[in-house]
């Protein structure tokens, strides 16, 4: 994702254990949640990313808002997303 410039930062974290309900039982299963950084312009395609490339029916894909952040990070998080940023030789 931050490859294609869908995200400008990942970030991998787990193993950890999540409990859920799938199919009318509770699952437990060993996960990794993956934080993706990026702009509310390139969500959309993002996700269409990660559902291609994720092995669940149904993988968690949510947005969380930025209420606030450090300007100069959420310039550089605009900066490096979506199809103006070109990719140095």
């Amino acid at each position: 994702m931050v490859e294609r410039r869908l995200a400008a930062c990942a970030q991998v974290v787990g193993p950890i254990t999540s409990t859920y309900w799938w199919e009318g039982k509770v699952e437990e299963a060993e996960e990794w949640l993956v934080l993706l950084k990026t702009t509310a312009d390139v969500f959309e395609d993002l996700a269409a990313s990660v559902r291609e490339a994720h092995s669940y029916d149904v993988p968690e894909i949510i947005a969380v808002p930025v209420r606030a952040g450090s300007a100069d990070y959420l310039a550089w998080v605009t900066r490096v997303t979506g199809p103006g940023f070109d990719v140095p030789s």
